[in-house]
């Protein structure tokens, strides 16, 4: 409706990433439709980036638990090999299946909690990515609209004359 002024208003109050690209790339019109699809992706990337970091705890947790695991199958297997040692040799079964259990043990928990921390980082991760894609590919359509130049080519190609180089920006109240 070439309301733009009220546009920008309206997404610079909304809280949503479509609303936070939507402005940063009309904020950019002034300097022509190239700033204007650069402002849109920067934004997109930073907003996007911002969400990455919110999981981050998934991965890391994700990355470390195993190595605790390990640490405490190490752990389990010194206790078991002390056990033999201290038996000169001749260790009781009872006593090496304390060092081997604290080995198991040790390494189930590590991945308890790892394969669904990485399983849910995978996840929200590619989801954060298709909502990033899906956002940015229709802010760039909405704008596309407003591309110099498009609303002219229709009349031209009827005439049978070669379109002219786009002019103009979007319009800024």
């Amino acid at each position: 409706a070439g309301r733009f002024a009220e546009a920008i208003k309206v997404t610079d109050r909304e809280d949503s990433f479509f609303s936070r690209i939507m402005h940063a790339g009309m904020q950019e019109a002034p300097h022509g439709y190239g700033a204007v699809i650069r402002g849109l992706e920067q934004t997109a990337d930073e907003q996007t980036t911002i969400r990455f970091r919110r999981i981050e705890f998934l991965n890391v947790l994700g990355q470390v638990s195993p190595m605790i695991g390990l640490f405490g199958t190490v752990y389990g297997m010194i206790l078991a090999f002390q056990a033999i040692v201290v038996s000169g040799g001749n260790a009781d079964p009872v006593m090496l299946a304390g060092g081997i259990g604290t080995a198991l043990t040790t390494t189930f928990w590590g991945l308890v909690v790892a394969i669904p921390a990485l399983a849910g980082y995978a996840i929200i991760r590619n989801r954060i990515d298709e909502m990033t894609t899906e956002a940015t590919l229709t802010a760039e359509s909405l704008l596309g609209q407003f591309r110099p130049g498009r609303s002219s080519s229709k009349k031209q190609s009827k005439s049978k004359t070669p379109p002219a180089e786009p002019e103009g920006d979007l319009p800024v109240e």
